[in-house]
């Protein structure tokens, strides 16, 4: 079993930044990619950024330029930076590692508030 355990949550100012890190139990080369998703209260949760193990990446529409995804391999963790953050970036936002042949992994989450 793989533990996925996220951090970097807060209350952040709308214009302002926040890093969210994951840290895997095992070695994220093990997983074909590595994501970021989100979900807002009432609303499903949607994907925002996608890291694959060679290290491609895709973001979602609403935070492309404002939001980048990397890996550290050393560290086995995944980080989230959003700048810019708008009032409607505030969601628990997910880690999630896929494995083509173990499945998907999913975090417990973190909370991102966007207030002033």
């Amino acid at each position: 079993q793989v533990q996925l355990v996220e951090s970097g949550g807060g209350l952040v100012q709308p214009g302002g930044s926040l890093r969210l890190s994951c840290v895997a139990s095992r070695s994220i080369l093990s997983f074909n990619a590595m994501n970021w998703y989100r979900q807002a209260p009432g609303k499903e949760r949607d994907l925002v950024a996608t890291i694959t193990s060679g290290g491609m990446t895709n973001y979602a529409d609403p935070v492309k330029g404002r939001i980048t995804i990397s890996r550290d391999n050393a560290k086995s963790t995944m980080y989230l930076q959003m700048n810019s953050l708008k009032p409607e970036d505030p969601a628990v936002y997910y880690c999630s590692a896929f494995s083509a042949l173990r499945g998907r992994y999913w975090g417990q989450g973190t909370h991102v508030t966007v207030s002033s």
